[in-house]
């Protein structure tokens, strides 16, 4: 049975009279309930039982859905147990909640009596409020009326302070105005007393105060502008003729002056830039002018009738030459006049970057030029090259008169852009200051002319190739070209040189064509030259074909000698150009004799190879006394007589036609070269000869003097030879010295080493054998060997047979050694290591 205070809870209704939400208590949360009845009541917590129980924790599940509890309620078969279930859940959850509020009954009364005394304070608010406002009220009407009074005022004094300053404003606009009257005054007095700079600024400054104070409504500052207006155009101009006239003459105070002028007006950028822009017309005026066809044709007195222009810039039939006068005439005027121009530009910047403004300190070049702008030569320059390319590249293409006249004359029309530029240098050349014109201005202006250059340098390879192509013609071989064919091709090489030679770097285009040239005769001339076995003969007299391999050797000589001293006195670089064309020449020319020469030293070689089949080795008083030369000899005699005779005598520079003291011609540097092997192969062959006798080194050295003598009447003077002739002139005594004397003799030193150890073996016995021997070669064979070995590989060969003489004797048990060996072995060794490591013949 229920106790009655759960009785009275169960029948305790809410009370009807409607409250506040702001004084109802907030409904205590489920947890606190939950809290509030396990502590108030020993039985467990609803929740608790709820939490454990399979259908009531689902409701406690913050994912639950009643839809699907339901269904599966239905679906089980027990969904009647289910609902009384929860009914009995509802009905414990009330009962739990009736406890709560039982429990909580004078909290909740003590809430409501809170509510009743915040709504007495709320009220008093209300009426403190509203006194509060009507205070204001009364406030706002008192102070009103003040406030509108003192706006009144304020008004009126700010009128009468801005009528005051405008007072003050015109007085002192009236006062200015009658400073620059008085000035002007004066000025109309005498001109040259007037301070334009001073005038201009007291100009500048009626201005700006009537313009920043807008006096101009006022009617005597109206009245005042228009004078003063009218005043600064004068001044303008007066200041322009002063700048003017000082640019003219270089005169930097007017300069100055006239920029100063200007600046007080606050018109010096707009006056500088309508400067540069007067200047730049004025040049490219000039320039077209300049190229002005109908105009040159008028000046020279030719008109449209007979000698005057065509349609096409071409001179009439006998105005040529006046209209070729007319154009250089005018090229030239345009030349000064350009160069008045940039120096008067450079003149007027020169000024701007030295002159400040006395007052500020303002550099003036700071107010004409913004950070990256083109400094005003560079300005100028540029237009005046825009336009001079693009006139130059209009003549070219529109009037064959002009293009004519500047391509043949490019050297003039290049002299005359060379010397613009030299003049414009050196009179802007100032310790200090920009030049007016950078090194790639002036490349520029000479590329301007770069499409006629090209044109010229065609022309001159044009002519130098048609000269050669009609003297060297290819379908006819057969034919030589005369001594005057030669000479007109190096007259018109000397003339292409001539007209370019005052400048450097057009000599040396030019030099680059003439180069081309060399070649396309070099190929001519190799086109003609024979090299069959008919050049090559040496057994008769000289055939029609070596003859004229001998006039196209003396011809290239006689081109490359000419240009070559031509180019002597040019720079080095101009040797440099020419030096790969004129080294092909050389080597064209020495290719048509060379096989001749080689084949005359190869007979020369043949015959001294012979000396092997003479017998050295004979003693007898007969191969003594015999004086005649031995047959070898008296054959290569016969055969340098005859090369002398029918070759060497049409090669060689006669007297007539004598080549300049020091340079050596293609013939006489193979005949000096013929000779020197011819004495050095004998050397070496007559050192090989073993046996050797007193009586064969007698003959041998009369062997020696018939070379001597004929080598030096017919090849070249042996005197001249130097080593070569020493080592002949050597080794004749020594032969004839005693092997103990020949290891202190001075004349070992004109000897190469391998010479004097060959010579050695044929002072040994027969098993110390020569390399020759030991290797079972032969003359021939070993002598190439020789040419291709140097001296310390010589040795090597040498040491090796020195080395199996020695096992000889060692085998035989024998102590002593032929005197030559320790000889060979001292000489050999200290002249090995004097020597060049590498001396061929």
């Amino acid at each position: 049975m229920a106790s009655p205070a759960i009785q009275r809870l169960s029948t305790f209704k809410p009370p009807t009279h409607p409250t506040t939400p702001s004084t109802t208590p907030p409904p205590p949360s489920s947890a606190s309930s939950s809290s509030s009845i396990t502590v108030s009541s020993p039985t467990p917590s609803p929740l608790d039982t709820f939490s454990s129980d399979p259908i009531f924790s689902l409701f406690l599940s913050p994912d639950f859905d009643s839809t699907r509890f339901s269904s599966s309620a239905l679906s089980s078969g027990s969904a009647a147990s289910t609902a009384e279930k929860l009914q009995h859940g509802v009905r414990l959850l009330e009962h739990q909640l009736r406890s709560e509020v039982l429990s909580r009954h004078p909290l909740l009364l003590s809430q409501l009596s809170s509510l009743q005394h915040a709504e007495l304070a709320l009220s008093t608010v209300r009426s403190a409020v509203s006194s509060l406002q009507s205070s204001l009220r009364r406030v706002r009407s008192e102070i009103a009326d003040p406030h509108r009074q003192i706006k009144i005022k304020t008004v009126q004094l700010s009128n009468l302070h801005h009528t005051t300053e405008l007072l003050q404003h015109t007085i002192r606009a009236l006062r200015l105005s009658k400073k620059l009257r008085d000035l002007m005054a004066i000025f109309d007095a005498e001109p040259d007393k007037l301070d334009l700079a001073k005038a201009a600024q007291l100009h500048c400054e009626i201005l700006s105060l009537c313009n920043e104070n807008e006096l101009a409504g006022i009617d005597v500052i109206s009245e005042e502008l228009v004078w003063v207006s009218e005043t600064g155009n004068r001044l303008r101009t007066e200041a322009m003729k002063v700048l003017e006239r000082g640019l003219e003459g270089f005169n930097q105070a007017e300069v100055g002056t006239g920029l100063q002028v200007f600046y007080n007006l606050g018109e010096l950028r707009t006056t500088v830039d309508g400067l540069i822009s007067k200047y730049k017309s004025q040049g490219v005026k000039s320039v077209s002018v300049a190229l002005d066809m109908k105009a040159i044709s008028a000046s020279s007195g030719g008109g449209f009738g007979p000698g005057g222009i065509r349609g096409s810039g071409t001179p009439q039939i006998g105005g040529g030459q006046k209209a070729k006068q007319a154009l250089w005439q005018r090229i030239g005027n345009c030349m000064d006049q350009l160069h008045s121009i940039v120096v008067a530009v450079w003149h007027l910047q020169r000024v701007l970057s030295k002159k400040r403004d006395p007052f500020t300190h303002v550099l003036l070049l700071d107010e004409v030029l913004q950070e990256g702008d083109p400094i005003l030569t560079d300005r100028v320059w540029e237009a005046l090259v825009k336009s001079f390319a693009s006139q130059m590249k209009s003549a070219f293409t529109a009037s064959s008169f002009v293009k004519e006249i500047f391509t043949v004359g490019y050297p003039k029309l290049y002299s005359m852009i060379e010397n613009l530029l030299e003049r414009i240098s050196h009179d802007t050349d100032v310790k200090g200051v920009l030049p007016a014109i950078s090194s790639e201005g002036k490349d520029q202006m000479v590329a301007t002319i770069e499409i006629f250059q090209t044109a010229f340098l065609a022309l001159c390879l044009s002519r130098l190739s048609d000269l050669v192509n009609s003297v060297f013609q290819m379908s006819a071989r057969g034919s030589v070209p005369s001594k005057e064919h030669i000479s007109r091709i190096i007259l018109r090489i000397q003339e292409e040189i001539e007209a370019v030679q005052l400048d450097g770097r057009l000599t040396l285009l030019v030099l680059r064509e003439i180069g081309k040239v060399l070649l396309l005769l070099a190929e001519r001339a190799e086109y003609q030259i024979s090299a069959g076995p008919e050049a090559r003969q040496i057994a008769g007299p000289a055939t029609p074909v070596q003859l004229k391999n001998f006039t196209l050797c003396q011809h290239l000589q006689e081109i490359h000698t000419r240009i070559s001293s031509m180019i002597n006195g040019l720079p080095t670089i101009a040797s440099d150009v020419l030096s790969p064309s004129l080294g092909v020449i050389y080597g064209v020319a020495c290719d048509s004799v060379t096989s001749l020469f080689q084949a005359m030293l190869d007979r020369l070689e043949s015959c001294i190879l012979q000396i092997h089949e003479q017998n050295f080795g004979a003693l007898g008083m007969d191969a003594a006394m015999d004086n005649n030369a031995s047959p070898y000899m008296e054959e290569l005699q016969k055969s340098i007589l005859l090369f002398r005779s029918e070759f060497l005598s049409r090669l060689l520079p006669s007297s007539t036609n004598a080549i300049p003291t020091g340079t050596e011609t293609i013939c006489t540097r193979l005949a000096r070269s013929m000779a020197s092997r011819v004495l050095v192969f004998f050397i070496r062959h007559a050192s090989l000869v073993r046996p050797l006798s007193e009586s064969g080194k007698l003959r041998m050295a009369r062997d020696m003097a018939e070379l001597e003598l004929a080598v030096g009447q017919n090849l070249f003077p042996v005197e001249q030879l130097g080593a070569p002739y020493r080592a002949l002139r050597a080794f004749r005594p020594v032969i004839f010295l005693e092997t103990s004397q020949l290891g202190a003799s001075p004349l070992l030193q004109d000897l190469p080493p391998s010479v004097i150890l060959h010579h050695l073996y044929s002072r040994g016995p027969d098993e110390l054998q020569s390399p020759l021997q030991r290797n079972k070669l032969t003359p021939l064979q070993y002598s190439l060997w020789l040419d291709s070995q140097g001296e310390d590989q010589i040795w090597r060969g040498i040491k090796a047979t020195l080395d199996d003489y020695a096992a000889k004797v060692r085998a035989r048990g024998d102590k002593e050694f032929s005197p030559v060996y320790p000889l060979m072995l001292r000489l050999g060794s200290s002249l090995t290591e004097n020597a060049p490591v590498s001396r061929k013949p």
